[in-house]
């Protein structure tokens, strides 16, 4: 039996389109698609009797039908790191950090689609979950790197079978370059940025810190943002959970200060960020200068009471070795939260308020900062 795919609809103009034949991008405005779908309400919604992974939260989920790739993903645990913070690990994904979340799902997508090729572009993480999870589905499939890319996450990339291709520059070319071939006959573009089946995927996130808190959400979720997708499906499921009468959270955003475009617009009341300049941090993984869906990640944040923070790279350097100190290895990026709202920093940006933090890559992606 065929099921059909939920459709793309842009956020911005309205425009519709076939999730089977759309172009990669609205071709109207050219910006990133949603997704035609909104859980029932109503529906049951009992992961303890689903399958160990995050398909356990099916009737959420805008995928009908029987899936087929999955590497038992989700399903983290969650550790307390003080009186009032918890720590959600996501670094014990199967490729060492949550992208699996939304790779799972776009691999999912792409082997109900049959593409010749799926190709997607990424600092690193995203690209090594999105070959991962295309090897597990069968699925050619080559990942546009920046030039200067951790060696550890190009031999784990390569690892699952993908193609490595570097690209000179930083990661917007990476993504140009991509974006160049996105179009072509017979390529699926695992875009984790501009396919919104990504964001449904992560925001599994979400829905399991609500299971292991006992059926709520903490008063604040503290997420590094750069592109936002972990964000972004926070908030769809804050939404969604809202609707079943569960107490949204505060969404606190966190951003590296040498690359904070949507802290500054934050800051000035703007509905959409300007590009900043492309400047070196220890958090590769979320120095985005152009977000995409920065109107998008904004309006997010203040419908839910929140605000943006920034972590210098000294605060960054001294979170991973703190969490480190504590058992608990991540890559800098990981650490840009607890370098914004733990013990070592200098305001109190909780103000009393229960949270949890993700730590999303593994410190063996990258090692220690000097």
């Amino acid at each position: 039996m065929t099921h059909a795919l939920p459709g793309y609809v842009c956020p911005d103009d309205g425009t519709r389109a076939d999730a089977r034949t759309a172009p990669w991008c609205c071709p109207v405005c050219g910006g990133p698609w949603d997704l035609d779908f909104t859980p029932d309400p109503a529906s049951a919604l009992d992961p303890g009797s689903g399958p160990n992974s995050l398909w356990r939260y099916g009737s959420a989920l805008p995928l009908p039908g029987a899936f087929a790739v999955t590497l038992s993903e989700g399903n983290t645990p969650l550790v307390p790191l003080g009186e009032r913070i918890h720590a959600k690990l996501d670094f014990l994904m199967p490729t060492l950090s949550f992208k699996d979340r939304g790779a799972v799902m776009l691999a999912e997508v792409a082997r109900r689609l049959g593409p010749e090729r799926v190709i997607a572009d990424s600092s690193g993480n995203a690209g090594t979950a999105v070959a991962a999870y295309c090897a597990r589905a069968g699925l050619n499939c080559e990942i546009f790197v920046p030039e200067g890319t951790s060696e550890k996450k190009t031999e784990q990339i390569r690892a699952h079978g993908a193609a490595v291709r570097p690209v000179p520059g930083g990661r917007e070319a990476t993504a140009v370059a991509a974006r160049a071939e996105a179009d072509l006959p017979g390529v699926f573009y695992a875009s984790h940025v501009f396919n919104p089946y990504f964001l449904h995927g992560t925001k599994t996130y979400v829905y399991e810190v609500w299971e292991e808190l006992g059926g709520r959400l903490p008063e604040a979720l503290v997420l590094p943002v750069g592109n936002g997708t972990l964000l972004l499906g926070a908030a769809l499921a804050v939404e969604e959970l809202a609707r079943r009468g569960v107490r949204p959270p505060a969404l606190i955003a966190v951003q590296a200060e040498a690359v904070s475009p949507l802290a500054a617009a934050f800051a000035a009341g703007a509905e959409d960020a300007e590009p900043v300049e492309q400047r070196p941090t220890l958090a590769e993984g979320i120095a985005i200068p152009a977000p995409p869906r920065a109107r998008q990640i904004l309006a997010a944040v203040r419908k839910s009471g929140g605000a943006f923070l920034t972590v210098p790279d000294d605060a960054l350097r001294a979170a991973q070795r703190d969490l480190a100190g504590r058992g608990l290895f991540v890559e800098p990026t990981a650490a840009a939260c607890w370098a914004a709202v733990g013990p070592l920093s200098p305001a109190n940006p909780l103000q009393g308020r229960t949270a949890v933090i993700p730590l999303c890559g593994a410190g063996l992606k990258s090692g220690l900062t000097p």
